[in-house]
């Protein structure tokens, strides 16, 4: 008797394992982009500054400077103008002047070219005043 090859059962099991290879390889070239990427994000350095300078009306007032998450300063402001300078260490960022006694928040964009930034308080309120 002869043996009876049945080519559509090896032909659809070919086709399997071949699925199977495909998607491991993607699945490992996604995985070595992102952790390419997370690698690019990490050793990414920026030299922009930030001047910020807090020129009239901080004098006494006890203050929280923040960019991002980060606090840069913490404390009460005795003399003005208090300066302060900052390397960019992110993407995007923001600055955050909190007054601690009220919690009263001013939020700031500021420009990923870096720059000076100056800020004045009137009537408990704080506004930035037009960069030289």
């Amino acid at each position: 008797m002869a043996h009876h090859l049945n080519t559509n059962k090896q032909f659809m099991i070919g086709n399997g394992i071949l699925a199977f290879a495909v998607i491991f390889i993607v699945v490992i070239f996604i995985y070595m982009s992102l952790r390419l990427q997370k690698q690019k994000d990490e050793d990414r350095n920026f030299i922009e500054t930030y001047t910020i300078t807090l020129t009239k009306g901080f004098t006494g007032d006890s203050l929280s400077l923040l960019i991002n998450d980060s606090v840069l300063v913490n404390k009460k402001i005795a003399e003005e103008p208090f300066s302060i300078d900052v390397k960019r260490f992110a993407e995007q960022s923001a600055l955050f002047i909190v007054d601690n006694e009220t919690e009263q928040l001013s939020l700031f964009e500021l420009n990923e070219k870096g720059g000076n930034y100056r800020f004045e308080k009137e009537n408990g309120e704080v506004k930035q005043l037009s960069q030289k």
